[in-house]
């Protein structure tokens, strides 16, 4: 799958950048194109829960990107997550959190993506802590 035409790794890093939450965690897409995206962000004690794994919703929030870029390098750069679900496997605990996202279908009004989400270790080893799919809608701008 082609991306569209000017969307390319460079733009879906300016994408990213655009979204203040984003920055917030320090989210970074490290792979773009060929219907997949690869988001990861590092593993902060600031983004734990109570036993010390990372939270659930730094999970979800990297699913659910994960996806949406994964939909936009074949749908464009006006989508929006139509839907998810996470199902957790284990707690998640490491250096980085990596969301590996395919697209497993695109057509016209939307595309059914699906996600992985790591944890790596300082020597490189990643384990599977979720998986996730969803929908993403392609949307047009609203004029005022």
């Amino acid at each position: 799958m082609t991306p569209p035409p000017g969307l390319d790794l460079a733009a879906a890093r300016k994408l990213l950048d655009a979204q203040p939450f984003s920055r917030l965690l320090g989210a970074r897409v490290t792979a773009f194109g060929d219907g997949g995206a690869t988001l990861e962000i590092d593993i902060r004690e600031d983004l734990h829960q109570q036993n010390g794994f990372l939270h659930g919703g730094v999970l979800a929030y990297a699913a659910d990107n994960a996806l949406t870029f994964a939909a936009g390098a074949v749908l464009g750069p006006s989508v929006l997550t139509g839907g998810f679900s996470v199902q957790y496997l284990r707690p998640a605990t490491g250096r980085t959190l990596r969301a590996r996202a395919t697209v497993v279908h695109a057509g016209r009004r939307q595309a059914v993506t699906r996600c992985d989400l790591l944890t790596v270790t300082e020597d490189d080893e990643e384990t599977l802590c979720a998986v996730a799919q969803g929908t993403v809608l392609p949307v047009t701008a609203r004029s005022s």
